[in-house]
């Protein structure tokens, strides 16, 4: 159960054999705020009937929160990146999640290896910005890879449905692309946006 009266920051999870919708609800049953990157991705045919009868069946459970009901749609979340949530917490309660989900996954931990990494509130704001754009264009890196696209001007975006994000233009894939990062652990880059919609924010 989360701490009153304490300060909350957002932590990284990995979560091991596809279970990061069961410890979303396990956490939000606990009133932890979390967040899973996903796409989400409209079903049909079959996969709609099976996703209905499973739904009708168990209700939003662990197992079925994949799915979104949205009128007469069902939509399946997909994590964009494999086994990666996050979770907003109290210094103290991300210790009793650290063990809680020993076995199942990991709490990313700080540069020297002794505690649970907390991530900037900005860092956060702007890759979720990024991230539940909706932008098909969308492109992630984990890790070891986002450290070739580390460099470049650091711009924000002044309109359309990316405005107020703010990352660094790097070119990638031959495209100059608005790269955005939670350092040491995930970076996603745009597709191409004008140079018109960019500004440069100084560091």
């Amino acid at each position: 159960m989360i701490e009153q009266d304490t300060e909350l920051n957002w932590y990284a999870l990995k979560v091991f054999y596809n279970k990061v919708f069961d410890i979303e609800e396990s956490l939000e049953g606990a009133l932890f705020e979390t967040y899973i990157p996903v796409k989400k991705v409209e079903l049909k045919g079959e996969d709609f009937f099976r996703a209905r009868r499973s739904l009708a069946l168990n209700g939003p459970d662990g197992a079925n929160r994949k799915y979104i009901q949205e009128g007469p749609r069902i939509l399946r979340r997909i994590p964009v990146v494999a086994s990666l949530m996050f979770v907003k917490a109290g210094a103290d309660d991300i210790l009793r999640i650290k063990e809680q989900i020993e076995g199942k996954g990991f709490v990313y931990l700080s540069a020297d290896r002794k505690k649970p990494a907390v991530i900037p509130q900005k860092q956060m704001a702007m890759f979720r910005l990024v991230a539940s754009s909706g932008d098909e264009g969308l492109e992630f890196f984990s890790e070891a890879p986002m450290v070739n696209f580390s460099q470049g001007d650091k711009v924000r975006v002044k309109e359309g449905p990316l405005k107020g994000a703010e990352g660094y233009i790097k070119r990638i894939k031959k495209d100059r692309r608005l790269l955005v990062a939670i350092q040491g652990i995930i970076a996603v880059a745009t597709s191409f946006i004008p140079p018109a919609l960019l500004e440069k924010v100084e560091e």
